[in-house]
């Protein structure tokens, strides 16, 4: 990450990564293909209805991940490998803590988040019981993101792609078992999903724990390192809030495509499945760029950052560009892999066609956060964010949407408001960077 041609030392780390997160998001997705296939559109709507509520209770914590690898990158940079041990041992008894925290909120509380949802009558049963299950996973999927970004800020994006490759044929084999041949519905596919969760974990771990190298885990001497604490809170807290306020912009507007019914509501989650499939690709190099920018920044090598940031915004474009539209030319048959239903197809076109043509502003505006954040500059890209984002969808729905009600108003929020943020944010890593460069002169 120190020395070498960035071209080709991001792509290496970036498409492990970019798999990883296919993988994760496989998870979800087969849920929705199993339960649309064989339960019908009312259990998939219950199951793509409860993608905003998951990310809302969880992404504060997932935010603290993002504040552990930038960390650990930083402390390996400047060869800091005590640093590195206490970083480590304090990473994974936050994610422990975490996970426990989080599985008790979505055990007792789902029922309640989603009547505040408005969910409907005919779905809000059966996304109460799969929110519940799912839940009961959350211990787990908090271990496996924090071991991963351990890993990751040491460059080794390798290893947690193949926990979750070994995660994800389990989850779709569960799936069919639980609810092809136990007709277990969206239990089902809730329980394959919290095992599968502890798989990937499991593995994680004992990577961790059999690393010889300066990230090595004991389990046994968990502690909480007051300075590393402080540095993971420092940057990912303010990530976490970020993500957090963008899961209630998220919610509220996931309330208003419920407002539509369930054709609506299975047509959304359909059709988001699939955008996230790209997203994950971009924000693989949001990943890549924070994790090279951190190392960089902790080694003193403040002018390589900038064409770190470079390389990785041509990357993100590019696959924006090329994916986002690919999803929507083939949305047809994409869609058709989750639901048979007519209508649900139509609909859901409709969401790629606002939706992925101009992804590609979505990775530029991570990548953009990315490069920020691993300079240091987390609270005001935070800000930034939550103004020209949140703030903007929220205003949007009880103004514009409020005014012409339609699906395709609420859809048009989302690249608008990429437009509105990145803009900003590159303003602030011009600013940034200059900083940075006269403190290194």
């Amino acid at each position: 990450m120190l020395e070498g041609n960035l071209w080709k030392d991001i792509v290496s780390f970036t498409i492990p990564l970019a798999l990883s997160g296919i993988l994760q998001l496989l998870f979800n997705a087969i849920d929705m293909i199993v339960v649309g296939k064989f339960s019908g559109s009312t259990s998939m709507a219950a199951v793509s209805s409860t993608g905003s509520l998951i990310n809302l209770i969880t992404n504060l914590f997932i935010g603290l991940s993002v504040g552990s690898s930038v960390c650990i990158a930083r402390r390996i940079g400047r060869k800091d490998y005590y640093g590195v041990y206490k970083a480590v041992q304090t990473s994974i008894l936050i994610a422990m803590i975490a996970g426990f925290v989080l599985m008790v909120v979505g055990v007792v509380f789902s029922g309640v988040f989603l009547q505040m949802m408005g969910s409907p009558v005919d779905v809000i049963s059966l996304s109460t019981l799969y929110l519940r299950i799912y839940f009961l996973g959350m211990p787990a999927t908090m271990v496996y993101n924090f071991s991963s970004a351990i890993l990751r800020a040491k460059g080794d994006t390798k290893r947690p792609l193949f926990a979750l490759s070994i995660a994800g044929a389990s989850n779709a084999l569960l799936n069919l078992l639980f609810v092809v041949v136990f007709h277990m519905d969206v239990a089902g596919v809730g329980l394959a999903s919290a095992i599968s969760s502890y798989i990937s974990a499991f593995l994680v771990l004992i990577v961790l724990i059999k690393d010889e190298s300066m990230t090595h885990l004991e389990i046994r001497k968990l502690y909480i390192d007051k300075e590393a604490l402080k540095e993971i809170v420092k940057v990912g807290l303010p990530a976490g809030l970020q993500s957090t306020v963008f899961s209630i912009s998220n919610v509220a507007i996931q309330s208003s495509v419920n407002s539509f019914g369930r054709i609506i509501m299975a047509a959304n989650g359909a059709a988001g499945s699939i955008a996230d499939f790209v997203y994950v690709i971009m924000n693989s190099f949001y990943q890549g760029c924070l994790t090279f920018t951190s190392q960089n920044i902790g080694a003193g090598k403040t002018k390589r950052t900038a064409k770190i940031l470079l390389v990785s915004l041509f990357y993100v474009t590019m696959c924006g560009l090329v994916f986002g539209n690919g999803a929507y030319f083939f949305g047809k048959p994409l869609l058709h892999i989750y639901s048979d239903d007519p209508e649900v197809i139509a609909a859901g076109m409709i969401k790629l066609s606002i939706f992925c043509k101009p992804y590609f502003l979505c990775g530029i505006m991570d990548t953009l956060v990315g490069s920020l954040r691993g300079m240091g500059y987390s609270i005001f890209p935070m800000i930034t964010s939550l103004l020209g984002s949140c703030a903007f969808r929220l205003v949007w729905i009880a103004t514009y949407f409020a005014a012409h009600r339609s699906i395709e108003v609420l859809y048009y929020s989302y690249p608008l408001s990429w437009t509105l943020t990145l803009s900003v944010h590159l303003l602030t890593f011009i600013y940034a960077y200059s900083k940075i460069r006269q403190r290194a002169v």
